[in-house]
């Protein structure tokens, strides 16, 4: 396949997730220094907020607003002009496990993921949910019996949402109805049946890939971040792999497409995803290169 040149934009993190190209930058969340920053082509970084209890997924309410997904206390945040965090809404009573990734919809409709065990402490794997928090910050589950939701993307269309299920082997999508609700899941791509255990290990190593976040292309196709095989491959819808950027000893496990163009692909990498290895090492950086079709959708 292709050999795409990679270069480094920001390094020195401990755990990069939920990489957003937002006003000229790109935004992330470095999950154990418990910071939201942005980073410009530049390489030049500004810290936004501290996340005490851990950030992952960003996304902006239509007035500007940016919406935080606190992990640990399963709170969604949201950021006032002052700077000041206020929370939007509490969704410990509707989640199992951390809240994680998400994706805002053009009203503000946040749908957000949640981890559905305590994965750094080696529970069973349990399926889990998506819940819709409206722009008032009330919250409804939409969607259940997902294996790890993680990466989600909106269609152009605003329609469809896709969503990354990293210990399921697969991408799923659903319809939005008009109310905000989400139809039916279906396959968006499907990479092979699973053996029935709630054991990680067999899980990941039945899996072909290990969906976790990713950038949606004019063309329909998905960058996918293969968090368990070292690689960002670039998905067409069915699961045919189109293109595969491997990345040695670096995992990816977060990406975006941005820049001026839509067409620089931004790469969340990191030796592994252990919150002890992380913590303890600012390996994490993130990786760029150039591709040929541009960003599409939500995020």
């Amino acid at each position: 396949m292709l050999k795409r040149e990679l270069s480094v934009l920001a390094s020195g993190y401990t755990y990069l997730e939920g990489l957003r190209w937002h006003e000229d930058r790109l935004w992330a969340s470095d999950f154990y220094t418990e910071q939201v920053i942005a980073v410009d082509l530049d390489g030049k970084v500004e810290r936004i907020c501290q996340v005490p209890q851990q950030p992952s997924g960003l996304g902006w309410l239509p007035d500007g607003r940016l919406l935080i997904a606190s992990m640990k206390d399963r709170k969604l945040l949201r950021r006032e002009p002052d700077g000041s965090l206020a929370v939007h809404a509490d969704l410990s009573a509707l989640t199992g496990g951390h809240i994680n990734d998400m994706v805002v919809d053009a009203q503000g409709r946040a749908y957000v993921g949640n981890f559905g065990f305590d994965l750094m402490g080696g529970a069973p794997v349990r399926n889990t949910t998506i819940v819709r928090v409206d722009p008032d910050g009330a919250a409804r589950v939409v969607a259940d019996g997902l294996c790890f939701p993680n990466g989600s993307f909106i269609t152009p269309d605003g329609k469809t949402m896709i969503v990354n299920e990293t210990f399921g082997n697969r991408i799923s999508e659903f319809d939005i109805l008009p109310d905000g609700g989400l139809g039916p899941r279906r396959d968006w791509a499907d990479f092979g049946a699973l053996p029935d255990s709630d054991d990680l290990g067999v899980l990941i190593a039945a899996s072909a890939i290990g969906p976790d976040g990713g950038a949606l292309d004019a063309e329909g196709a998905l960058w996918v971040a293969d968090a368990i095989g070292k690689r960002i491959v670039r998905v067409a819808r069915g699961g045919r792999i189109l293109e595969q950027i491997d990345t040695g000893e670096f995992g990816i496990f977060a990406a975006a497409l941005g820049g001026p163009d839509g067409r620089s692909l931004f790469m969340a990498a990191a030796p592994d995803f252990i919150e002890a290895n992380r913590r303890a090492r600012p390996e994490a950086r993130i990786l760029m290169t150039r591709v040929d079709v541009p960003h599409a959708g939500r995020p």
